[in-house]
């Protein structure tokens, strides 16, 4: 599909090929479902809402259920504050949410419809039944990624949510980052060994990962409870996975409620797994338990064991901005060379950290699969790593390609088996391996194919 693409480099600032990004809402819509009884909301036309639900489905391969505004052509000049006003009443007789997470649009951001009052006057006139919460985040699609949108959710759980006062649990806030409720499940089963009470905002295990059982919620039995999202500002301290998308969130509940807070890296790898780990039994005040040491050593064996097959392969790898930033540290371990790493999520910021770190990787924000290919095309790698879409530059270079990140459409594995913790790091070692051993099972000379490896 992609063979015509040419190796000529040309600088472009106002056009994107096979951007490495989708829009906001998708990571607003996916954050709000990680809330128990919540119902997202696009306050927009019918199919910005369409697309965003299609595409969480393809990737997690449950039914997303979200509702819509539908803004038609009078909205769209006129505003959106009826729309809003009757969906929301609809909303809450119909579909009897505990919570609707309202997130914007374009089209809604363009006009400039003023959320926190249209949800206010909703609130006056009697169409928000008591007892029952309206929250919203600003989320326009011209602006940022989905990770800028998922980081803008969680921040508004914070805000809207998490109550001030002086009065402090011994319990921690995790803010788990942009990743897949296998990696969820793995946060949690992390922050249980070590032995602290924790908060998981927002957590999207048991909801787009629940087992068939011939019933079906439209509520799933997972989820934040909104109770616990209050509790919050209770916490001793948070910790926000990933800088890009918890960040804000993480700010804005020091800011509220005094919550101290940390940044760390996603949790892919031997290092950054260890930070974490560690940042849990600090706040905790906790021992690592016996078990998960030895579950390091086992990851540890099997990266001393395959490191002669991969010393020194070149890698490409594109992707979230959180996800390339701790997998160019995971490769970093296995003894391989992170060539390039891109991300379509606009971010100087990002860019200055990663030649920092990776001073001898191509690195570069906002940016697309086409120049991706472009470059391998002029400087060729062993292998190949990111979402489903990469799969087209892999074929057509016939690299070596390893699925990680959102969205993956065409595989399954991500939904039960996670990428972050030691067990994510051993799966994509074998992953990683299995891709190069694969390869050389099909394409060497009998004579060359190895029976052991």
């Amino acid at each position: 599909m992609l063979e015509g693409t040419t190796a000529e480099l040309r600088e472009r600032k106002a056009l994107r090929v096979n951007p490495a990004k989708t829009c906001q809402p998708i990571g607003a819509m996916y954050a709000a479902l990680g809330v128990n009884g919540c119902m997202p909301h696009s306050h927009g036309s019918q199919g910005c809402c369409a697309y965003h639900r299609s595409h969480l489905t393809r990737h997690y391969k449950e039914p997303v259920v979200a509702t819509t505004s539908s803004f038609t052509e009078g909205a769209s000049v006129f505003g959106g504050m009826a729309n809003l006003t009757s969906a929301l009443e609809n909303i809450f007789t119909i579909y009897e949410p505990e919570i609707v997470a309202v997130h914007t649009t374009c089209l809604s951001e363009v006009i400039g419809d003023d959320i926190p009052t249209i949800i206010k006057k909703a609130i006056e006139s009697g169409k928000i039944p008591e007892g029952k919460t309206v929250i919203h985040a600003n989320t326009p699609s011209f602006v940022g990624s989905h990770v800028t949108g998922f980081s803008n959710q969680c921040e508004a759980f914070v805000k809207y949510l998490a109550e001030t006062g002086d009065t402090r649990k011994n319990t921690i806030t995790i803010f788990p980052g942009f990743v897949d409720p296998s990696d969820m499940r793995e946060i949690k089963r992390l922050a249980t060994a070590v032995g602290v009470e924790f908060i998981l905002a927002p957590d999207a295990s048991d909801v787009l990962d629940t087992p068939y059982d011939g019933h079906y919620k439209m509520y799933p039995d997972g989820g934040t409870k909104i109770s616990d999202l209050r509790e919050m500002g209770h916490t001793m301290v948070s910790i926000g996975l990933g800088p890009l998308a918890s960040t804000a969130a993480v700010t804005s509940l020091q800011k509220k409620c005094g919550v101290e807070g940390k940044i760390a890296e996603l949790p892919i790898g031997v290092r950054a797994t260890d930070e974490f780990v560690n940042a849990l039994r600090v706040a905790g005040d906790t021992a690592v338990p016996a078990w998960l040491d030895a579950e390091r050593g086992r990851l540890i064996d099997m990266i001393s064991d395959m490191s002669q097959y991969l010393h020194k392969k070149k890698v490409a790898i594109f992707g979230d901005p959180d996800h390339v930033s701790s997998m160019i540290d995971f490769v970093t371990e296995l003894g391989m060379e992170a060539s390039i790493a891109i991300t379509g999520t606009p971010g100087k910021k990002w860019e200055r950290k990663m030649k920092a770190k990776a001073p001898n990787t191509e690195v570069k924000a906002f940016s697309d699969l086409h120049y991706l290919h472009q470059w391998i095309k002029n400087n060729p790698v062993d292998l190949l790593m990111g979402n489903t879409y990469g799969k087209y530059v892999a074929r057509a270079e016939d690299i070596p390609f390893v699925r990680f990140g959102f969205p993956m459409l065409d595989r399954v594995g991500h939904r039960a088996f996670p990428l972050v913790g030691y067990a994510g790091a051993m799966r994509m070692v074998e992953k990683i391996t299995d891709a190069f051993f694969d390869r050389d099972d099909r394409l060497l000379p009998d004579h060359e194919v190895e029976l052991v490896q």
